[in-house]
């Protein structure tokens, strides 16, 4: 007969555990009386548990709080140097890296360019670029919780493995447990966009929010789903392919082997080629070097740059009115490189939500388009190992199955 954890008396001790630091993280500086208050735990039980996290440097005692006759209290915070943490964004061209407090601010970043797409010199790049971030922030590896790794493609999180790939074209890679035997650290494996829906949802816009969507628009369109305040990954970790929803079938080829999906007109591949498209009808003078260009030339006053955004606004915005209709968010918020496009892109989808939104939903959803910076990819990634730290086991063991 398989004991159920939560007769466990390790998982109860790992449970009490996180609900303190979890408390002590958005409600502190709070004294031990206020967590136990918070926790409903009890006193001896939040001091034996307070002890060990000051001893790990992961809370520490900060000034008395204000006092209602007798002793001050003495405060509890996190340590936001008690421990580091790296994440890391694998793509096609380069491994970006973020050196983080636990607070997830960045302490030191890098970008290594990426020479080969196969397996091996990846690893390889990772691992580098891992400890060429340790040095940077003059550490040790001991000082590391772990490292945390995001990239696009179908990912099983639960057991590391990248399950399809549809830049690099791999399947099935254990790459948890491979850059884990090279780093000697534990690692963290999930879909890029995940990961930034996890640094908002820690750390971000999606603090508090029990109903968010993570939006990316970039090289590709992806998305997170966090409903009733948990991240929700599908079966089989592959939910939240929203740019490969099919908006034409007889589209452009899309990587993925279908035509017409969505990020063939929203992605950066979708936008030059309609770029070279208006330059083919002689609407657009060439050659168009990226999609930099293209928003410099609509924001000159290009009327063919800026239909090219306005056409992949409305067609994004489509796309968006159906996800409001279906899952009702109470916020959408949209990052990813593509947030440089700004008005010429999300202009024409905000009135494209609006035209195709189910009538009364769209006063429940703010959406909110967030500024971009190449580093955020990275700290999305360090948001894999920092929710490990902060989060309930309870949600990993109903996750599965347990």
């Amino acid at each position: 007969m398989t004991r159920h954890p939560l007769g466990n008396r390790d998982f109860i001790r790992a449970i009490n555990r996180s609900a303190v630091l979890n408390t002590i993280k958005t409600s502190g500086p709070a004294s031990r009386t206020d967590v136990a208050r918070l926790t409903g735990l009890s006193a001896a039980t939040i001091t034996g548990i307070t002890a060990d996290l000051i001893a790990e440097d992961l809370v520490f005692e900060k000034a008395s709080g204000d006092s209602r006759g007798g002793r001050r209290p003495i405060l509890l915070a996190v340590n936001p140097r008690g421990r580091f943490v790296i994440g890391l964004k694998l793509t096609e061209t380069q491994v970006i890296g973020a050196l983080t407090d636990l607070e997830a601010t960045v302490i030191a970043k890098r970008a290594d360019p990426m020479t080969s797409h196969s397996v091996e010199q990846a690893l390889d790049a990772l691992s580098a670029c891992v400890l060429a971030l340790l040095r940077e922030g003059g550490l040790r590896k001991k000082q590391l919780l772990g490292v945390g790794l995001g990239l696009a493609g179908i990912v099983d999180a639960e057991r590391g493995r990248l399950r399809l790939s549809p830049y690099f074209g791999w399947r099935d890679v254990p790459l948890r447990d491979w850059l884990q035997d090279r780093l000697r650290v534990p690692v963290t494996v999930d879909n890029d966009v995940n990961t930034l829906t996890l640094a908002e949802k820690w750390f971000g816009a999606g603090q508090g929010v029990d109903h968010f969507l993570t939006l990316t628009v970039g090289r590709g369109v992806g998305l997170g789903i966090v409903v009733n305040g948990q991240f929700y990954r599908g079966a089989q970790g592959g939910a939240g392919e929203f740019g490969h929803t099919v908006i034409d079938p007889a589209g452009p080829l899309c990587d993925c082997g279908k035509r017409g999906c969505l990020e063939t007109y929203v992605g950066d591949p979708g936008l030059l080629r309609m770029a070279n498209e208006a330059i083919a009808r002689g609407e657009l003078e060439g050659p168009v070097t990226d999609t930099g260009d293209l928003v410099a030339r609509a924001a000159a006053g290009n009327q063919a740059a800026r239909a090219v955004f306005a056409l992949a606004g409305d067609v994004l915005g489509r796309g968006v009115a159906n996800l409001i209709n279906v899952l009702n968010p109470e916020r959408i918020i949209i990052g990813g490189e593509g947030v440089r496009a700004g008005q010429w892109l999300f202009g024409p989808m905000r009135a494209a939500v609006e035209r195709y939104v189910m009538a009364g939903l769209l006063p429940d959803t703010e959406i909110r388009v967030e500024p971009w910076g190449d580093d955020a990819w990275a700290r999305g990634a360090a948001s894999l190992v920092l929710r490990a730290l902060f989060e309930s086991p309870v949600h990993g063991a109903t996750a599965q199955g347990t």
